[in-house]
């Protein structure tokens, strides 16, 4: 077997191009394998390379495609870790298409012998590249003017508990707390269509708990309506239904797919709804410090995929959330235009080419009372989701209504 370095995928004096793919991997080789031939074997591997050289090699432009490890540095204060820098030519990716993106990056190389664990700590995607995206469907701007608010957090909040309500009884804590002041309630994830409570019936009680708090308060609300299912005949099925009821907003979850998050924002897009992405399932391999990807890196995957809010974490409540990480997922998230920072785990300077951002949601028991933590991380632009709000409002007096007429925009 030829050491990936020896075939070309260790290029020490490369010069990385602006329309570069460029990737950040803590590496943390077996024993015995080299960092620069373990940054080598992530790039072969997640590029051109097999485990010997073919004569086929020689029927392409062989270096042209070659993922090329330009740098390997030592972890501070890790002795078996080290930071892999890796660039991928842009011709090795499909225009628009996250799918074709992530198989390429992280495809077969977690699973490698010659690692002990790999983790994807960033990527630099080019804005050549960006701007064969969607992106959000609407942005944060756009989201602001539907709902005709400013100037603050939009404040949310889940409906507890979370499974074996009835839909009457649900529509009831959704009114309930609208009512009492909040902006949005929410499915959560794994509220679908179960048994005790179909999806068409509650989606029918929500909206009459929805038009009734408008019309109680003078303002305009919404309920992300899950609409999660098992193919995306289901889910068009439940997201044109919800668009008839007159939501504003409907949600999926993380785990229907990347392909099916792109169709659903090219949905969202069409047709003039706010699209909530729950980040179900992501713990699964963005918690691991060692190994998986990091959370930094799904945010800018669903930026580009086109959804319009995503959970992005908390320094406080239930959840793991490191202060300054979760900064950084936030700046992810909203600005045009992101410097790296090393304290917040950015690895790149990020240009988003006028891509809208992503309304950021904190949420996981994050309470009113622990919401000041958030504002210190963005004062203004996010959205505050607190699972204690209904109970909180339950018996709230209503806001007094606006003497202006509620104009729905539909």
């Amino acid at each position: 077997m030829i050491p990936y370095a020896e075939m070309g995928y260790w290029k020490p004096d490369y010069e990385p191009k602006d329309t570069d793919v460029l990737c950040a991997f803590r590496v943390t080789p077996q024993p015995g394998v080299p960092p620069e031939e373990a940054g080598a074997a992530v790039a072969g591997e997640s590029s051109t390379a097999t485990w010997t050289v073919v004569w086929t090699d020689r029927l392409t432009a062989y270096e042209h495609y070659q993922a090329k490890c330009f740098k390997v540095d030592p972890v501070p204060n890790n002795p078996e870790q080290y930071i892999a820098w890796i660039a991928y030519d842009l011709d090795l990716f499909e225009e628009g298409s996250i799918a074709n993106l992530t198989s390429s990056i992280i495809g077969n190389v977690f699973g490698f012998k010659a690692l002990k664990a790999l983790r994807l700590e960033d990527m630099r995607i080019p804005s050549q590249y960006v701007k064969t995206f969607q992106g959000p469907a609407h942005g944060i701007v756009m989201e602001r003017e539907y709902l005709n608010k400013f100037g603050r957090p939009l404040l949310g909040a889940t409906t507890k508990p979370k499974l074996g309500l009835s839909a009457r009884n649900y529509g009831r804590v959704v009114y309930e707390a609208l009512r009492g002041g909040l902006d949005f309630t929410k499915d959560d994830e794994n509220i679908n269509s179960q048994p005790f409570m179909r999806w068409r019936d509650r989606y029918l009680f929500v909206m009459e708990a929805v038009n009734r708090a408008q019309a109680a308060t003078g303002e305009i609300k919404g309920h992300y309506l899950n609409v999660t299912a098992a193919t995306m005949e289901d889910m068009y099925e439940r997201a044109n239904f919800a668009k008839e009821l007159g939501s504003v907003i409907i949600m999926i979850d993380l785990t229907v797919g990347y392909t099916a998050i792109q169709s659903m924002a090219k949905w969202a897009r069409a047709n003039g709804v706010i699209l909530h992405l729950h980040r179900a399932g992501h713990g699964t391999y963005t918690r691991q410090k060692a190994h998986g990807v990091s959370f930094r890196v799904i945010a800018k995957w669903m930026r580009l995929a086109g959804v319009d809010h995503i959970h992005a974490g908390t320094v406080v409540g239930k959840l793991e959330g490191d202060p300054h990480a979760t900064a950084g997922y936030y700046d992810t998230c909203r600005l045009g235009s992101i410097k790296a920072d090393p304290v917040k785990g950015l690895y790149f300077d990020q240009e988003w080419a006028s891509m809208p951002g992503v309304m950021p949601v904190a949420s996981g028991a994050s309470t009113p009372a622990r919401c000041t933590s958030c504002c210190t991380i963005s004062a203004r632009t996010w959205c505050c989701n607190s699972v204690a709000a209904p109970s909180v409002t339950r018996w709230a007096s209503p806001p007094a209504p606006k003497p202006t007429g509620l104009r729905s925009r539909r």
